[in-house]
C-alpha cells in the first residue's frame, strides 16, 4: 500500500499503548512498521509503567514516556490527579510530535488518548473508533471487531491499523531483547536456588494479573509433577514476588521440589530464562508473549475471556474448556465456577507439552475438548541452551 502523503512526512511519531506488557509486545510488529516507514523516523511510545518494562526492550522504540492513564484501569491509574493529565499534555506538546497512533483492543476507546494528543497539538492522529470521532482523529479506522466475534488477532489488528496510512513491515514477529548480562544473572540466580541452567528445564508460570485468567495453582502443581516424571527435566517456577502463594499451593502437589525463582528475576532475566527453556507452561499473560517473541514452545492455559491474545506465529498449544459464557472479558469469573480453566485436566497440559517436545504422548481421552483455534504455528523448535543468545541484539 502506498504511503499516505501526509504521514510520509512524519519523522517524530508518538505511539500510544496504555495497557499491559503483553499488549505492548503484541504491538511490537506495528511499531517496527512505524519505525521502518522512513530512515529518519523516531518512535516514542507512551505507555503504562508495566508496559514500559517491555518497551525498553523493543528495538523499534527510540524513547519511552510513562503514563498510567485514568481510563486504562491499570495499577496506579486511580491515584492520578487531573494535574498529572495536564502535565502530560504539556510534555507531549514540548516534544512537537508530527503524528500519533493510538493502539487499543476492541473493547477500549481510543478517544481519551486522541483528545490528549489533539490538545498537545499533534496534527495527525490515527486510531480505531466505534463511534464517529469527528475532529479528534485525522485518520479514523472504523471499529469492526467485537468482543463476541473477533475476526483478528491483536497483532494483526495493529498491523492493519498502521497499514491504513501506508506503514508496513515484512517482519511480523514479536520482539523482546535481552542482554548477555541478563543471561549471566539468570544462570547465577538459578544456581543459587538449586537449579542448573546447563541442564534441560521447563518453566511453569502460574500467575496472571486477572483472577479469571489463572488456572488453579494445585492443578499446575499436578501437571508439573507429571512432567517431572515423564521428562526428567528440571521444573522452574517463575512469577512476581506477590504470587509466591501460588507456588506454595502448586508445590504441595509435587513429590520433588522445583526450583522457585518467583520474585527473583528482572524482565530481561525472565526473558533469558524462557529463551533457554524447552517449553513454558503458563496462563494467558505476558510470559506467553515473551515465549512467542523468543520462539520458545509454550502451552497456554487460556481462559475464554478474550480470544485475540493467543501466541503469535510460534510453536504453541492453547488449552481451554468450552463454556456458554465464553468471551466474557471479565477479570473475575461472573459465574463463580471458573469452568473454562478449572475443568482442564492436568493430563491435558502434560500431553500438550509432550506433543510440543516431540515426546510420546498417551492417547487422549475422547472427552477432551478441542483447543481454541490460533494462528498458524511455526515449526517446532526444541533448541538447547545456545538458544539463550536468540534475543541478544
Amino acid at each position: 500500500m502506498a504511503m499516505n502523503s501526509r504521514w510520509a512526512q512524519a519523522r517524530n511519531i508518538l505511539a500510544v499503548r496504555l495497557d499491559n506488557m503483553g499488549d505492548v509486545l503484541m504491538t511490537s510488529p506495528a511499531l517496527r512498521a512505524l519505525h521502518s516507514g522512513h530512515p529518519q523516523a523516531r518512535v516514542t511510545l507512551l505507555t503504562s509503567a508495566a508496559g514500559a518494562q517491555a518497551a525498553r526492550r523493543i528495538k523499534a522504540v527510540d524513547r519511552t514516556l510513562i503514563y498510567d492513564a485514568p481510563w486504562s484501569g491499570g495499577p496506579g491509574s486511580q491515584s492520578r490527579s487531573a494535574q498529572t493529565d495536564l502535565r502530560l499534555i504539556e510534555t507531549l506538546a514540548r516534544h512537537q510530535f508530527d503524528a500519533a497512533v493510538v493502539f487499543t483492543v476492541c473493547t477500549q476507546s481510543a478517544l481519551p488518548a486522541a483528545l490528549t494528543c489533539r490538545l498537545a497539538g499533534i496534527p495527525l492522529r490515527l486510531a480505531h473508533a466505534r463511534e464517529n470521532p469527528y475532529a479528534l482523529l485525522s485518520d479514523w479506522v472504523p471499529e469492526t471487531d467485537t468482543a463476541i466475534a473477533v475476526a483478528r488477532h491483536e497483532v494483526q489488528r495493529q498491523l492493519d491499523l498502521v497499514c491504513h496510512v501506508g506503514f508496513e513491515t515484512r517482519d511480523e514477529r514479536l520482539q523482546l531483547q535481552y542482554s548477555a548480562q541478563d543471561v549471566q544473572r539468570m544462570r547465577e540466580t538459578m544456581a543459587a536456588f538449586g537449579g542448573d541452567a546447563s541442564r534441560p528445564y521447563l518453566v511453569v508460570h502460574p500467575g496472571a494479573s486477572a483472577a479469571s485468567r489463572r488456572y488453579p495453582a494445585a492443578a499446575f502443581g499436578r501437571a508439573a509433577a507429571q512432567l517431572q516424571a515423564h521428562t526428567g527435566m528440571q521444573i522452574i517456577f517463575s512469577g512476581a514476588r506477590d504470587e509466591i502463594g501460588l507456588a506454595i499451593e502448586a508445590t504441595a502437589q509435587m513429590p520433588q521440589m522445583p526450583v522457585n525463582l518467583m520474585g527473583h528475576l528482572s524482565l530481561g532475566e525472565l526473558a533469558a530464562l524462557i529463551a533457554g527453556a524447552r517449553a513454558l507452561v503458563c496462563n494467558n499473560t505476558g510470559p506467553a508473549h515473551i515465549a512467542a517473541a523468543l520462539q520458545t514452545p509454550v502451552v497456554v492455559l487460556y481462559a475464554l475471556t478474550n480470544p485475540q491474545h493467543t501466541p503469535w506465529q510460534s510453536p504453541s498449544r492453547v488449552l481451554s474448556h468450552d463454556v456458554p459464557c465464553r468471551n466474557c472479558l471479565k477479570s473475575l469469573c461472573p459465574q463463580l465456577h471458573h469452568h473454562c480453566l478449572a475443568l482442564i485436566e492436568p493430563e491435558r497440559v502434560v500431553h500438550a507439552v509432550l506433543d510440543l517436545l516431540g515426546l510420546p504422548v498417551p492417547a487422549p481421552s475422547p472427552s477432551v475438548a478441542q483447543p481454541l483455534p490460533s494462528r498458524a504455528h511455526a515449526p517446532l523448535i526444541t533448541t538447547p541452551m545456545p538458544a539463550l543468545l536468540r534475543g541478544i541484539p
